[in-house]
């Protein structure tokens, strides 16, 4: 196993033995009540950024259960006009939010939900890469899929995702190949980021930086 730091690879996904998929690439985001804004908002930037610099890839957001209205962390509503369908993505994004409030909307339910732990076994099975960032990461872990494998979360959730069996990482972003993580809230934007540069090379995520004024943080922990 080794740790690389951020920016260090310029190659896109085939040259890291990452199976070529769709054209364009499909992101989807899952958006559910009590997501927090900022986790989901910062990574669609990115992915529409990637369009401008080059990158071919179609960013949609999606909402469990069909279509409809998602009410966010703090109060902001959205129409997402998309259902989840697992199967019909190549890299699907899931947010945190929520966590501190176990009774109230957010990823507690999520946790909670078998048809969405059942779908997102589906995705897996199905070879899509699944990306989980801040307390997002706890769905993918309510669904069995970070068991044995290195990840990260939230730090005020570390304990919860060690206990239900995934290996720790100390990085912002954690790349076990068909598993990426990330830790909290902005971590997100050096996640998407991360992903442009595995899936388009680091010329593409070079430009985003440049527009938007933000240059990727921490270290990014590879998988051999």
């Amino acid at each position: 196993m080794a740790a690389t730091a951020v920016g260090a690879s310029a190659s896109p996904a085939a040259a890291r033995g990452v199976s070529p998929r769709h054209q364009p690439t499909r992101v989807h985001i899952l958006v559910y009540d009590g997501a927090e804004e900022q986790d989901f908002i910062g990574p669609r930037d990115e992915f529409g950024h990637a369009v401008h610099a080059g990158g071919a890839v179609e960013t949609s957001l999606v909402r469990p259960g069909g279509p409809g209205e998602v009410t966010c962390a703090f109060g902001t509503k959205i129409l997402v006009d998309k259902g989840w369908k697992p199967t019909e993505a190549d890299v699907l994004v899931i947010p945190g939010g929520g966590w501190g409030k176990p009774d109230g909307p957010g990823i507690h339910n999520l946790r909670k939900n078998p048809s969405v732990l059942r779908d997102l076994r589906r995705a897996h099975q199905s070879g899509v890469v699944l990306a989980g960032l801040c307390t997002g990461v706890l769905a993918l872990s309510a669904a069995g899929l970070v068991k044995g494998r290195p990840c990260t979360t939230h730090h005020l959730t570390r304990d919860v995702l060690k206990q239900e069996g995934g290996e720790l990482v100390s990085a912002r972003v954690v790349d076990d190949k068909g598993l990426v993580t990330a830790g909290g809230v902005t971590s997100g934007l050096d996640l998407a980021l991360w992903i442009v540069t595995r899936e388009f090379g680091s010329s593409v995520a070079a430009k985003i930086e440049t527009v938007m004024e933000y240059e990727q943080r921490g270290v990014v922990w590879c998988g051999d």
